[in-house]
Formats: structure tokens, C-alpha cells, sequence
């Protein structure tokens, strides 16, 4: 199997390196006329929504002098969940509506903010953040090396249900790792009934939510894990690294307590994997790496089917969260990093 993937087009602004990027679906329910978006984050603080189509700005958040390090948004893209290097959660409530040609700034009524980093709120400084799929809490790590499982309600987005005792950021319970010095990354399983984070040292600890209890740890890696992709049936688990590999977790396989093991794993990249992706059919996984390239592997044959060459380290990648229609080859999928432009990618000879 040889496939080959082109640039389509670009992001038509670069506000320096962009460290995390989401693709959102391509419309709300209630505004049909809402793009598939992008949101991507950036080492010098700005937030910005991008329209796929054309690559176009639709919408920015600049109110951070530091790095926005973790960005994770709902499917639709109506919420943008983000957090800062010296550990500020928000939360971004984006305005429904908008074409290629809108340019709206956020205002301060529909970003919330949480400070991680106060001491009483005992949680340690955040450093990555997730949206659970429920869009009712999120989850953090950093820090203190746990998993700390916070509320993501809004007077914005829960008026009926909001509860002015528990607002946003508010520490709800925590996920013990009992070794994790740091947690390098957090990821909401697609069906919201796991949750998986990566450490410092390589470990990845996978937890059940509903009982709050550690199923299993994965050591597949020597070196730091700086990405997590959970594929869409929530049955695998892909982990890139520092040691230049990426590892193939099947969590099915895993039994409460007991040392999980790998099925399968990629090499390829001759430097740090900082970002990897399943595409929604399962079929292939999509990954960026310090070597400034972008690589391609068939998830049933575990190869490399095809290498693309970037400029740049490419901290994020993130297929396209739609099946391709027949005639479409095998989807579509961006990424971003040092150059501080996104890039849309399509399968050669889909239209």
C-alpha cells in the first residue's frame, strides 16, 4: 500500500509556532452556515479559529503574554478548552454563525478562566488539559503528576443548570498515577469512559472514570510521551514519544491494576514524535515529528506507507472527524508547528 498526501492550502496568518491544533466538525446544529474550523494555539499566546475551507482567520483570542501549551475543543466546535504555560485554564464560548469572511475578536463574556497554579487550589500548575465529550467537566495533569477532574460549566453554556458553587475550573476529584512525576498529556477516550495520561519519564497511566480507579499503566517507552490518540471506537490507544517511536496500546485488552502491554509498534521518525492521530475509519495513523517530517502508516499492516517533508518541527496533527465519501481517497488532516502555519493536507486524487 503507497499513498500520497499535498498540501492544500495554508492558514493565511502565522502569529509564531503553533503547539496544538483541533479540527472540529463542519457545522453546528443550529447555524448550517458555520464552517469546518481549526483551532490553533500558539508559543506567543494567541488562540485562533481558522476556516478549513480557505484557510481563512475567523476568530482570535489574544490574552496571554506566555504559551498556549494544550488545546482541546467539542466536536462541533461551539468550545475551546485551552490552557497556558504558567498554568491558566480557560474555556472559550464561541459564538455560533460566521463565514469565511468574519473576523470577530473574543470579549471578556465568553472566555471563563481557572488560576491552577493558586496553592489553595491544591491541584498543582496544569500543563495539559481535556474536554470530556460530556462538554460537563474537564480533566488536567502537570504538575502534580495525577489527574485532576475539574467542572466545565458555564453561566454561558449550562444557564438553566449552572451552579454557582461549583463554577468553572473547580476541582471535582483526582485520579491518582501514586508515581507520575509530571503528566506530560491527557486524553478523553471518544466515548468519555476512560481517560489516558502520559508521563515525563514514558509511563501511561489509563484510568476508568466511572469507578476512578487506575485499570492499567503501559512502559512501552524509555523517554518521554508527548502525544496520545485514542482511535474513534475508543478501543486503541497510540502513544508517540521521545524515543522516536510510536506505540499501539489495545485498551480491551487490559484488566484492573495489571501492567498493560503494546501490540504493535511504528518506527520510522530519526527524531522526538511530538504529535500522532487515528483517522476516524481506523485505517491509517498520521504523525509529526522533530525530523520535520510528517509521516503515514497503515494501522493493519504497521508500516509507513508515505513521508512528507515539512520546515519545521510539527507539534500537531489531527485528521479531518469525518469518514471520507467514496471517491474522497483516505481523507484529509492538518498540521502545524514551528513555522507557525496550518496546513491542510488532502489524499491525492480526492477533490
Amino acid at each position: 500500500m503507497s499513498l500520497q498526501f499535498l498540501n492544500s492550502h495554508n492558514s493565511n496568518i502565522a502569529q509564531g509556532p503553533v503547539w496544538a491544533a483541533s479540527y472540529t466538525s463542519a457545522s453546528l446544529q443550529n447555524s448550517p452556515n458555520t464552517p469546518s474550523s481549526v483551532f490553533a494555539s500558539t508559543a506567543t499566546g494567541h488562540l485562533t479559529q481558522f476556516d478549513s475551507t480557505t484557510g481563512a482567520k475567523l476568530r482570535g483570542l489574544n490574552q496571554h503574554t506566555l504559551a498556549i501549551v494544550s488545546l482541546s475543543t467539542n466536536r462541533v466546535g461551539s468550545r475551546c478548552l485551552f490552557n497556558s504555560l504558567e498554568g491558566v485554564t480557560g474555556i472559550w464560548e464561541v459564538p455560533e454563525g460566521g463565514g469565511s469572511n468574519e473576523i470577530e475578536a473574543a470579549t471578556e463574556e465568553n472566555v471563563t478562566r481557572y488560576e491552577s497554579f493558586k496553592g489553595k487550589n491544591q491541584t498543582g500548575t496544569s500543563w495539559s488539559v481535556s474536554l470530556h465529550p460530556s462538554g460537563e467537566t474537564y480533566a488536567s495533569s502537570g504538575q502534580s503528576g495525577n489527574v485532576h477532574i475539574h467542572s466545565a460549566k458555564t453561566a454561558l453554556s449550562h444557564s438553566s443548570q449552572y451552579d454557582s458553587s461549583t463554577p468553572f475550573g473547580t476541582p471535582l476529584s483526582t485520579l491518582d498515577s501514586g508515581r507520575a512525576r509530571f503528566g506530560m498529556f491527557v486524553k478523553h477516550s471518544p466515548d468519555g469512559q476512560r481517560i489516558a495520561m502520559s508521563s515525563e519519564s514514558g509511563t501511561i497511566y489509563l484510568f476508568d472514570l466511572t469507578s476512578s480507579t487506575l485499570l492499567t499503566t503501559y512502559s512501552s517507552h524509555a523517554m518521554c510521551v508527548r502525544s496520545l490518540a485514542w482511535s474513534p471506537d475508543s478501543q486503541l490507544l497510540l502513544s508517540a514519544s521521545d524515543d522516536k517511536r510510536l506505540v499501539l496500546h489495545d485498551v480491551r485488552s487490559t484488566t484492573s491494576g495489571k501492567p498493560g502491554s503494546a501490540v504493535a509498534y511504528l518506527t520510522g521518525h530519526s527524531s522526538w514524535v511530538l504529535s500522532n492521530d487515528i483517522s476516524p475509519d481506523q485505517r491509517l495513523v498520521v504523525s509529526g515529528s522533530a525530523d520535520k517530517t510528517v509521516k503515514f502508516w497503515d494501522l493493519a499492516q504497521r508500516t509507513c506507507v508515505s513521508t512528507a517533508q515539512d520546515t519545521g518541527d510539527v507539534w500537531s496533527v489531527a485528521w479531518k472527524p469525518t469518514i471520507p465519501s467514496p471517491g474522497q481517497g483516505a481523507g484529509s488532516f492538518i498540521s502545524a508547528g514551528e513555522d507557525g502555519l496550518v496546513k491542510w493536507w488532502r489524499s491525492a486524487g480526492s477533490a
